[in-house]
């Protein structure tokens, strides 16, 4: 028996032991995966609070090259610089209006963030919904097979439809709980870096803040 069982092939079992639901639900386990290293590789510091945009925006304030500022910001793709030119660019306006533009460009761009994001979501509850479903199919086919055999199937004419009951389940599970998992943790980066970065080009945007007057 245990040679038996070790003959088993368990990957072709995971593979091909679920049928058509199977089959869609290693589909979305391939598109959660491209998925997890596409945003892996997105939503990094480098992406979204670079240090070294940090000191350049820093060194042109300093030296009070503004123009040069906003045309090396609009220029750089990462979250940092996104905040700090949608600032400038209302400087003309004020420092409220500074104040106000950095607060929606820090809301549009984390939102969009988030939004992308909620794929890994998606399929972390599509996932199980289609393996309880092949569980579902797997099942009624095991009761057509009692029907059809006068209700005494043979344990064989049951293994098939049991087997992609279980099978798809577990395939389900699998592909939803890295998903969910990496889901949560990229939100709750998105939210720590976001925040940090909204502190940074606030103290940066700072520079332009209205001296007090003295009483």
């Amino acid at each position: 028996m245990l040679a038996q069982a070790a003959d088993v092939s368990y990957w072709k079992v995971f593979i091909l032991g679920g049928g058509t639901i199977g089959y869609i639900i290693i589909l979305l386990s391939v598109v959660m995966l491209s998925l997890a290293i596409k945003y892996l590789l997105e939503i990094r510091r480098v992406n979204i609070l670079p240090e070294a945009v940090q000191m350049q925006v820093k060194e042109l304030f300093d030296a009070k090259q503004y123009r040069e500022a906003i045309d090396m910001t609009s220029a750089q793709p990462d979250y940092l610089s996104y905040l700090i030119n949608s600032s400038l660019a209302e400087a003309p306006h004020g420092y409220p209006a500074m104040e106000r533009a950095l607060e929606e460009a820090s809301e549009e761009r984390t939102t969009k963030m988030l939004r992308s994001i909620e794929w890994l979501n998606v399929i972390g509850n599509i996932a199980p919904m289609m393996g309880l479903l092949g569980t579902v199919v797997g099942m009624i086919l095991a009761f057509f097979s009692i029907v059809a055999k006068g209700g005494m199937p043979n344990p064989g004419d049951l293994a098939g439809s049991i087997g992609i009951a279980l099978v798809t389940t577990m395939q389900g599970l699998i592909v939803a709980i890295p998903a969910l998992a990496l889901y949560a943790a990229l939100r709750n980066r998105i939210d720590a870096m976001s925040a940090e970065a909204m502190k940074t080009a606030q103290e940066l945007v700072s520079t332009f803040r209205p001296a007090r007057k003295a009483q």
